[in-house]
């Protein structure tokens, strides 16, 4: 399997990626074109349902990438109709790294009232509770996804259509979730009431896209209209146009903060702000809170580039490309040798040693997880005869696993989680080690005042330990939450 990142070991996987569009012609092949935009948030595996009267629901999953499955004709042309979703996964629940076909959504339900297929982005905290509950009671799980909940919720309720069943079974269901989801003639979304995972809402002619970020409606020609808010449902017809209800009770929103580090492509609009200029302004204010004296500021690409674009404008520091990524890395050939094994890091990136030959170099990246990937970078930067190597981080430690979508190690694996950030510094073997602090991120992605203590405007759990739904499947196999100050 190709790798989103080059040393994606060593970083937080990104949740899922859902689309949606009704009212086009060859729907199908618009939700490839947007799946194909989403690739980065989920690289396992993806589906396509779409439904024509004709023809009913169809529907194809595949293992791998977009391109290497939905660009086939003769695929697509077995997926017809004016209405179809997707879904791009990377595992968070279920058997992580070890997708089965039966686990890739959309998934795809018969009720009495006809047929529906949902796409989720996001991770169930009661899921286990669910299916125990569900199992006793008679349901049988086709999968080990916790989105498979969703659906057995559904079948269960005595509401009187889908969407009223849909709205029946997310008020049992704890967590973060954005959803897509389809009948017979209605696209809809729906947002969990803190609306920690990303969905917004597109027009394209007299069609309607939804999507998990701005990014995958540009790449259809679609008009950016808004995003769907935290807890709201839409309804949307070819005929009616898009109808919005309110099914849960009104909590203050709590966004994924980690979208703006990492997740969302630098390209896509979140809450009416670029991504990019986010991250650019991350840079800047990691330089105003951990200056150095170096020659050169260097991105790890290509996730730390605006960053250190930022740090580079702010400090009057000349900015490089001291690292150089190889943009046709794919499958890594057959390593038959340990010591072909290990050469693997530099099939990927390489360093620019003309760049970095005698420089003080300043690295930047997004994050620190494990520090597997920062402790190779730091040996290739001195094997290139770097005379100092800092690191500035463009997120603060991450410390606590997320249970809200994204697949984050076991807490004793986050080096954050057992060593101060000196500690880190020796570890990792750098001259200095510096992480934005928590209310410098805050202000980077337009919290002038920093991050409000009694009510963050962000879920940050996997910075502060603070988190704003319960894990209650954790919590029940013995996860220690962090301890009230």
């Amino acid at each position: 399997m190709p790798l989103a990142h080059p040393f994606d070991d060593d970083k937080l996987k990104e949740e899922c990626g859902i689309f949606g569009v009704v009212g086009v012609a060859d729907a199908a092949n618009f939700v490839a074109l947007g799946l194909h935009a989403l690739q980065h948030r989920g690289q396992e595996a993806g589906g396509i349902v779409s439904y024509a009267p004709e023809h009913g629901f169809n529907s194809a999953r595949r293992f791998g990438y977009v391109r290497d499955n939905f660009t086939s004709q003769k695929l697509m042309e077995t997926l017809p109709g004016a209405l179809s979703i997707g879904h791009v996964r990377y595992s968070t629940a279920g058997s992580k790294g070890q997708t089965q076909m039966r686990d890739v959504q959309p998934f795809f339900g018969e009720f009495s009232m006809g047929g529906a297929a949902i796409a989720h982005n996001g991770n169930i905290t009661n899921a286990e509770a669910l299916r125990r509950e569900l199992i006793d009671r008679g349901s049988i799980f086709q999968s080990s996804s916790d989105s498979e909940c969703i659906i057995h919720l559904m079948a269960r309720s005595l509401q009187r259509n889908i969407p009223e069943r849909m709205e029946d079974a997310l008020r049992r269901v704890e967590g973060a979730f954005s959803v897509v989801a389809m009948t017979r003639t209605k696209l809809i979304g729906v947002r969990d009431p803190l609306g920690v995972r990303p969905l917004v809402l597109g027009r394209i002619g007299d069609g309607w896209a939804l999507s998990s970020e701005t990014c995958a409606l540009d790449i259809i020609g679609a008009e950016y209209v808004r995003e769907i808010e935290p807890g709201e449902m839409v309804v949307i017809t070819a005929e009616h146009g898009v109808e919005s209800v309110r099914p849960f009770r009104p909590r203050k929103p709590r966004f994924c903060i980690f979208e703006h580090v990492y997740f969302s492509r630098p390209d896509s609009i979140i809450g009416s702000r670029s991504v990019y200029e986010t991250r650019r302004q991350i840079g800047v204010e990691l330089a105003r809170e951990a200056p150095v004296d170096a020659d050169l500021v260097c991105p790890v690409p290509d996730s730390g580039t605006p960053a250190a674009i930022g740090f580079a404008f702010e400090s009057g520091i000349p900015y490089g490309m001291g690292i150089i990524r190889n943009q046709y890395m794919g499958r890594t050939f057959i390593e038959p040798t340990e010591q072909i094994r290990n050469m693997g890091v530099r099939l990927k990136l390489n360093v620019n040693r003309a760049l970095i030959k005698g420089k003080r170099v300043i690295l930047v990246d997004d994050s620190v997880v494990r520090g597997t990937t920062s402790r190779k970078i730091k040996d290739m930067i001195l094997d290139a005869g770097a005379a100092e190597v800092h690191f500035r981080i463009a997120s603060p430690p991450t410390a606590w696993p997320c249970f809200y979508g994204v697949d984050t190690p076991q807490r004793e694996k986050l080096l954050a989680a057992t060593m101060s950030e000196t500690e880190m510094r020796d570890h990792l073997g750098v001259d200095s080690l510096r992480f934005i602090s928590l209310d410098g991120l805050y202000r980077a992605v337009g919290e002038a005042s920093g991050r409000d203590a009694d009510c963050p405007q962000y879920c940050d759990a996997c910075f502060s330990g603070e988190y704003p739904v319960e894990p209650s499947d954790m919590l029940e196999k013995g996860f220690q939450m962090k301890a009230a100050e």
